[in-house]
């Protein structure tokens, strides 16, 4: 099979496993389990926590021991297991202790499966900034896949979209086995106790622009699931204002726009990084998410719709211009020998650190704006648009960047 095919399917099912419950444990876990709003968020909290440690664990170890997609696949598979068994699971503590280890497992994977197609897509001589972007889109429509499986089966309040999730998680996890090998670049130079570690991707933090990148990455990964855990159960409170609206009864559809969005702008990254360069991009990314929780706190399923599909549309700006586009960043600065370090490392300080707070302080907020049970939507979407908008303003003063056209070719040699 061609080796573009290869990876698309890969990336395909990297996050068909991911879309499969991530946009609809929140209705489950609030309308079924009967779960509060810091207890939800403390559950997708749990990405956080691992991603504090095992991105950038699994990645050293890749870097040095391991075959980055041997890795990769071993977490696949402990992932679908753990799912599994979560599937099966109704009780708060039991349900955080096995969603934390599937975390521990899962997150890494997102940052292996960039390392995995950087390095097949560099052997075989292709552009990764021209050629990575299209292959990663198939990411996204798995991640949509995922989605309207669950939805149109009805399966967006049911533990069965445990079984999904595993069931491609383990395909992938054989899959992934039959990869092109990604060694670990071997060096005949003494390493220090640093080096041997792999903890010397910290070293990135020696320099100014990348602890300044490395800081608001923290600060907006805050931001890049609260839609996701509280969008559906956003949309299935207007149940009774809007009985019969599309978005309450299909919401995972509705917010999948989001997704389809993403699609479209995954493939304008090339154009954008090398016409204005990751100062900028990064700057469209935070306004793009203050007009994304805005919008939400303005729209509804029934004459608002427009809003609401206006913010999903928005929401691919706003995650692929920080995300992919970072990820890309990162790749040209780092060096080759601490690469899947590095990915590991801007996962810790997005998906991890950031994600932790995000979540827990989020879930803080939503509880705060509850009332008998009653949440004050508005309120607590306009919170969250203005601390995008703080972080709007800061970034362009403190991250000081000089664009160089040419410099974001050198990550494909």
């Amino acid at each position: 099979m061609n080796i573009r095919y290869r990876l698309i399917l890969m990336n395909f099912l990297e996050f068909f496993v991911w879309g499969s419950w991530l946009i609809s444990i929140g209705a489950y876990m609030f309308n079924v389990l009967h779960f509060q709003g810091w207890q939800v968020g403390s559950i997708f909290g749990t990405m956080g926590i691992a991603s504090i440690f095992t991105p950038a664990l699994f990645g050293i170890v890749a870097d040095r021991w391991i075959n980055a997609e041997k890795v990769f696949g071993i977490c696949h598979i402990i992932g679908a297991i753990l799912l599994l068994c979560a599937s099966r699971v109704t009780d708060y503590s039991g349900l955080y202790l096995l969603m934390l280890l599937n975390s521990f497992v899962f997150m890494p994977t997102i940052g292996l499966n960039n390392t995995v197609s950087y390095i097949i897509l560099e052997k075989k001589g292709f552009n990764i900034i021209k050629d990575f972007p299209p292959i990663r889109v198939w990411g996204t429509i798995g991640f949509i896949c995922a989605m309207w499986m669950v939805d149109l089966c009805g399966w967006n309040k049911s533990p069965f979209q445990f079984y999904i999730s595993a069931g491609a998680g383990l395909l992938l996890g054989i899959y992934a086995f039959m990869m092109p090998a990604c060694p670990p670049v071997k060096s005949k130079e003494k390493k220090s106790l640093v080096s041997s570690l792999g903890l010397d991707a910290f070293v990135l933090f020696r320099q100014k622009k990348m602890l300044i990148f490395f800081i608001f990455a923290l600060l907006l990964g805050a931001a890049l699931q609260i839609t996701n855990t509280f969008g559906s159960t956003f949309l299935d409170d207007f149940k009774n204002t809007y009985p019969d609206a599309f978005g309450v009864k299909h919401s995972n559809l509705l917010i999948s726009i989001s997704q389809i969005s993403e699609t479209l702008f995954i493939l304008t990254i090339p154009f954008f990084l090398r016409k204005f360069g990751i100062k900028q991009v990064m700057l469209i990314s935070i306004f793009a998410w203050v007009l994304r929780f805005g919008l939400f706190g303005i729209g509804n399923p029934g004459s608002g719709l427009y809003l609401l599909i206006l913010s999903m549309i928005i929401y691919g700006m706003a995650f692929d211009f920080f995300n992919i586009s970072g990820s890309l960043f990162v790749e040209k600065e780092a060096d080759i020998k601490i690469r899947a370090s590095a990915q590991g490392l801007f996962m810790l300080m997005t998906n991890g650190i950031g994600a932790f707070l995000g979540n827990y302080i989020s879930g803080r907020v939503v509880d705060h704006f509850t009332v008998n049970g009653v949440k004050d939507w508005q309120s607590i979407w306009f919170s969250f648009a203005a601390y995008a908008l703080v972080l709007g303003i800061l970034f362009p003063l403190a991250f000081r960047y000089k664009h160089d056209p040419k410099a974001m070719e050198r990550v494909a040699h």
